[in-house]
């Protein structure tokens, strides 16, 4: 059984940061694209970054660009999210997916993502 495993999310001032982590479990991830997603309440899903196994591509939402920085540890089967300078508008369930298939570059599309996590929370306070 296949799972992933976020943590590292919990309660933040703004202006502080945050590292998630996303462990996988079941399969190995080392040659397939990753990313996170969020939600808040009351809004969809949206995409926060990816990346693809070797790293020679990475994407973010455009508004997070110089804040976040995805990363991966293959040998561990694991995506870490850097959060840095967070504001409040950053507050919402994060959550970690994986792609089935090796070698497919990352997407922006969360249908595009196979595999979920079940989420972390992050808050951040005023």
């Amino acid at each position: 059984q296949v799972q992933l495993i976020e943590s590292g999310g919990g309660l933040v001032q703004a202006g502080g940061s945050l590292r998630l982590s996303c462990t996988a479990s079941g399969r190995t991830f080392n040659r397939n694209s990753m990313g996170w997603f969020r939600q808040a309440p009351g809004k969809e899903r949206e995409f926060v970054a990816a990346r693809s196994w070797s790293g020679a591509t990475t994407m973010y939402l455009d508004s997070l660009k110089g804040r976040f920085t995805i990363s991966r540890d293959n040998a561990k089967n694991t995506v870490y999210l850097q959060m840095n300078n967070l504001e409040t508008d950053d507050t919402a369930v994060y959550y970690c997916a994986a792609e089935h298939t090796a070698g497919v570059p990352p997407t922006a599309a969360a249908s595009d993502y196979d595999y979920w996590g079940q989420g972390t929370q992050v808050t951040v306070s005023s």
